[in-house]
């Protein structure tokens, strides 16, 4: 298997996150092997880029509404490859980040031991970041979600809650919830879901955010869910164990440490 994975530097300063990266195709087939607008003015360019969702191909001439950034702002496809000799790279027009190819089923970096996180050295407002372990999640027997395109949120003395994409989502068993409705100051307003299966009801077990501030638009219809209220979540196969408290949902692996706040006495952490 072969993958794209944002560069360690993130590409940019902001060092942004990237969702984008984990479902690109890395092998699309090119619709032509030149930029069409360019070879109509008689030009060939060389510094070509392919759009990894439908296959166009455009100059990377980054001017406005030119070529393969024109292509973007038409299509809104956000991730392009480089067409060069031997150029394993992509960048995402919309996380403006730099991209890598890796090969092989388990990239050395996807697999080597985590260092530990202090939840006090995550910033405040919350980061986002793309995660690609494996994040399962059980509840009365059945698989609610399982994916390797999760988003992790860290925000300063929290353990880390992690978003899942509908496409990975048994959404068929979620039911809209009434009654709570919450407001984050960075996010938004939040939807809360009941989860349920069959006769088993999880009340208010998982939330999203239909209409996330801009800030936090990568977020958008992703569901996030409260650990206590499965039966299982594992990350990369480790069991989470939840963040104390009925509020904040954080999920708490091996290299997180604390202390976290939600314990009785932290509220004014």
């Amino acid at each position: 298997m072969s993958r794209w994975v944002v560069r360690p530097d993130g590409g940019r300063p902001s060092g942004r996150a990237c969702p984008h990266a984990l479902t690109a195709g890395p092998e699309t087939t090119p619709l032509s092997e030149t930029c069409l607008r360019c070879a109509g003015q008689g030009r060939t360019r060389t510094d070509l880029l392919l759009c990894l969702t439908c296959g166009h191909v455009g100059c990377s001439d980054s001017s406005p509404g030119a070529h393969a950034t024109a292509h973007f702002e038409s299509s809104g496809h956000p991730v392009a490859s480089s067409r060069g000799p031997d150029q394993k790279w992509a960048w995402c027009y919309e996380d403006e980040v730099y991209l890598d190819h890796l090969q092989g089923d388990e990239p050395a970096s996807l697999t080597a031991t985590r260092a530990n996180e202090s939840v006090w050295d995550y910033p405040r407002p919350p980061a986002v970041r793309a995660d690609d372990r494996t994040v399962r999640i059980e509840c009365a027997g059945e698989v609610v979600a399982d994916t390797g395109r999760a988003i992790r949120v860290l925000e300063t003395s929290h353990p880390p809650v992690f978003y899942i994409p509908p496409a990975d989502v048994r959404t068929d068993l979620l039911i809209r919830s009434s009654g709570r409705r919450t407001w984050c100051e960075w996010k938004g307003a939040a939807q809360y879901w009941d989860v349920v299966v069959g006769d088993d009801v999880r009340r208010r077990a998982a939330w999203s955010y239909p209409h996330p501030e801009p800030d936090y638009t990568q977020l958008a219809g992703f569901i996030a869910f409260y650990p206590s209220l499965m039966d299982r979540c594992t990350v990369a196969g480790e069991v989470v164990t939840a963040q104390d408290g009925d509020f904040y949902g954080g999920w708490i692996t091996g290299e997180v440490q604390g202390p976290f706040k939600g314990a009785p006495g932290t509220q004014g952490w």
